[in-house]
């Protein structure tokens, strides 16, 4: 340094070590001997008496997240299901009409129904889509219990052999009857045959046995001003009768088929015959199979 130069002051600045690491390099303090800035600065007016460093960690970015697989898993299904409830109601339709009542781009859509045929949930015909027999299949293997149509079948049987008349197993969804199982006696209609895997509206009396015990609020629609008191009636004497009020010649009366005490039943006996037969009496014989039936369920 030259005389005419200035010695500007220096500052000493002591860190301590971090703590956790307790060796002597590291209890050494860190001293850093600095020149007040604007000043020309030599390589030797910074000393660093420290055997040891600690280094500033460098700032860590953000992490985002990627999408759930899940929940764009569960827009694929719902998208699914959208399309197959709106071929159900359509009972046919094209690409353009379904995509707009699920409110799906119709790219995604073509490409969900191409899926959906090529499972056999819904088949081409003529450029549009209808279901298909995959659909059929599933939904005839459906039950409200595991066990119910086994526990039934061999019950149901026997009643419509000493009846004569034909006898079936139903369930309630959405305001709509299911026959889940069904078997015709000698001397049932032809017509009741083949009723497995039809669907009746509740007014009959399969479903209004059903509805009857789940009460007013599971009634599809504006309550008719009548059905109050024949539900009631319905529960009272746990029976329920049709006498050709929705097909001229065909009669029925249903009772409910329970799994557990207590618990809602899980399906009606429905017995349809002719007017001819007594109904009371074939009512009276459905409530002892379907207690039969209970039974089984429960050592199930």
């Amino acid at each position: 340094m030259t005389e005419h130069e200035v010695m500007a002051p220096e500052t000493s600045v002591l860190t301590k070590a971090p703590e956790g690491r307790d060796t002597p390099g590291a209890r050494e303090a860190t001293q850093v001997r600095l020149r007040p800035a604007g000043l020309q600065q030599s390589p030797a007016a910074v000393t660093v008496a420290a055997r040891t460093r600690t280094a500033t960690p460098a700032p860590t970015a953000a992490v985002t997240s990627p999408p759930s697989p899940a929940g764009a898993g569960r827009r694929v299904l719902e998208g699914a299901f959208g399309l197959l409830e709106a071929v159900e109601l359509a009972g046919e339709a094209g690409l353009t009409r379904l995509a707009a009542e699920c409110g799906l781009p119709k790219s995604t859509a073509h490409r969900l129904l191409e899926q959906l045929a090529e499972l056999g949930a819904v088949e081409r015909h003529r450029g549009n889509y209808r279901m298909g027999p995959q659909m059929f299949h599933l939904g005839h293997r459906w039950q409200p219990h595991p066990a119910l149509r086994s526990a039934a079948r061999q019950p149901v049987r026997e009643l419509a052999e000493r009846t004569g008349v034909a006898v079936g197993v139903c369930t309630l969804w959405k305001g709509h009857v299911l026959v889940l199982d069904w078997a015709a006696g000698k001397e049932a209609e032809p017509s009741a045959a083949t009723c497995r895997g039809m669907t009746w509206s509740w007014r009959t009396a399969a479903g209004k046995v059903l509805m009857a015990a789940a009460g007013p609020t599971a009634l599809p629609g504006p309550d008719p001003a009548s059905w109050l008191r024949e539900a009631a009636d319905i529960r009272a004497r746990g029976a329920a009768f049709d006498r050709e009020e929705l097909m001229p010649g065909v009669c029925c009366t249903a009772v409910p088929l329970y799994g557990r005490p207590g618990q809602p039943p899980l399906a009606s006996l429905c017995v349809v015959t002719d007017p001819a037969h007594h109904l009371p009496r074939l009512a009276h014989a459905a409530a002892r199979t379907a207690k039969v039936i209970g039974m089984g369920l429960r050592g199930r």
